[in-house]
């Protein structure tokens, strides 16, 4: 046996990543709650284990597909680099409580993985790495 838990699988993953930023953010137990950082990057991992997982996780990545497609008929011509840079400097230049992060974590993570380059890359790599943790 190589692993604290045995298989727990890409949909295991998702769902306790999705505990954790839930139950995490607030604290109130032995453990301090989570901080900034931390959100963000657990928000993007469970953004990218949404996405490999499927099933009921995906209806997270298709309510943000919605809202982006929403948002680029409104502004006809923005794309997802656009979107993703947007979101970026939101995130980084925004006062936000450690919620607003690992939502717009979320939301980030899919958009920057659907406009390309390295985001894109990174997004692959995260699954595969994920699906082999899992």
């Amino acid at each position: 046996m190589n692993s604290m838990f045995g298989n727990l699988g890409i949909v295991g993953l998702a769902a306790g990543l999705t505990v954790l930023l839930v139950v995490g953010i607030k604290g109130g137990g032995k453990v301090k709650p989570l901080g900034w950082w931390p959100c963000l990057i657990l928000g993007m991992l469970a953004g990218s284990s949404y996405a490999a997982a499927g099933g009921v996780f995906k209806i997270v990545p298709d309510l943000v597909g919605s809202v982006l497609a929403v948002l680029q008929g409104i502004i006809p011509g923005i794309t997802m680099p656009a979107i993703a840079l947007t979101l970026a400097i939101i995130i980084l230049f925004k006062k936000l409580d450690t919620r607003q992060v690992a939502t717009l974590g979320i939301v980030f993570w899919y958009a920057a993985s659907g406009a390309g380059g390295i985001w894109s890359t990174v997004s692959e790599a995260i699954a595969n790495l994920g699906q082999q943790v899992a």
